[in-house]
């Protein structure tokens, strides 16, 4: 059925698209959203799936949950995931200077696009850690701790100041100096919110290529870089401007201009794409290099498998679907 939804792009499935809230009231902004599950709440409205997308938190405003989880957008291709008994606020919905205090419990930030023009923090107990490149960081208020899986922050506390690189952490309790220590991934690659993160990222990815091939194929307006709602999924999605970008956890994440090469998704796989073509994509080529791109083609892979080992598209530093490779390494999808 899903198949025979696709060939009829132009009938029924641009249909469905137009009819979601991508043009209406909500456009995917900070604070927009995106997937809730379990037990969650803005003051005392109760949130579901029929929340998603067109419901925002406001400046000033608290998420909180209980026995479940929620995500929201921030701006385009950074995600914040709350998990249970957690509480996060809104202090800043700007485009360029976004700001949330995580209030109670845990939160991860997914970053797969940030630009120099962003201010992207989270605040915990009084302390700023500013979000300076693209990876994966957790925040536990209940303990006082800031955890940088992939990427780099820089830690405020008053007048202190502190670089966190890739595998570091900064305990608020450890004592009076500001410090950052290296932690073992796997002991929290293993927790339930990590999983869960892990999770919808790969969902998101699958969404990104049933999306961004809907603007190359059935000629739909393209608006750039940004948030764009995928009726399938029921939830928005990040497109990139051009070329193909990674997330932390290695899935792709494609242009309309580089859609093609998407593996598509069917019946919970993955399949073989059309490969790489280097007339077309490389140097001088007529698209270019794209960005994070290794040529070959890509392997199937099991139910949001990702990307194979054997020459195809592979996230740098990435494998398996957490941080255990090094340069080139062994392609997004879990081995």
């Amino acid at each position: 059925m899903r198949k025979l939804q696709r060939k009829a792009i132009g009938g029924v499935f641009l249909t469905a698209f137009l009819s979601v809230p991508a043009w209406g009231a909500s456009a995917g902004r900070p604070g927009t959203l995106n997937y809730v599950e379990g037990q969650a709440f803005i003051g005392t409205r109760t949130l579901d799936a029929k929340s998603v997308g067109s419901t925002e938190l406001e400046p000033g405003q608290a998420l909180n949950t209980g026995v479940g989880k929620a995500e929201l957008l921030l701006t385009p291709g950074v995600f914040f995931r709350l998990g249970d008994n957690s509480s996060v606020k809104m202090i800043s919905p700007s485009l360029i200077d976004t700001e949330m205090e995580l209030v109670q419990g845990r939160a991860t930030v997914e970053v797969t696009d940030i630009h120099g023009e962003n201010n992207l923090r989270i605040m915990e107990d009084g302390r700023s850690t500013e979000l300076r490149k693209n990876g994966l960081y957790d925040f536990d208020a209940d303990h006082e701790q800031v955890r940088v899986f992939e990427g780099e922050a820089v830690v405020q506390d008053g007048n202190r100041e502190l670089k966190v690189k890739s595998g570091h952490e900064v305990d608020f309790n450890d004592g009076a100096a500001l410090k950052a220590k290296k932690f073992d991934k796997q002991t929290y690659e293993d927790a339930e919110l990590y999983r869960w993160t892990s999770l919808r990222s790969s969902y998101l990815a699958e969404a990104n290529a049933d999306v961004a091939r809907t603007y190359v194929v059935g000629g739909m307006g393209w608006y750039g870089d940004g948030w764009y709602w995928d009726p399938w999924f029921s939830a928005y999605t990040f497109i990139p401007g051009d070329g193909i970008l990674y997330s932390p956890f290695g899935w792709g994440f494609y242009s309309p201009g580089f859609a093609y090469a998407a593996p598509f998704f069917y019946g919970g796989h993955y399949y073989r794409h059309f490969g790489y073509d280097s007339h077309a994509w490389g140097p001088g080529g007529h698209y270019g290099s794209p960005r994070g791109y290794s040529r070959g083609t890509h392997d199937a892979a099991g139910p949001h498998g990702g990307y194979g080992s054997h020459g195809g598209a592979t996230a740098p530093g990435f494998a398996g679907g957490g941080f255990h490779g090094g340069a080139g390494g062994h392609g997004g999808g879990r081995h």
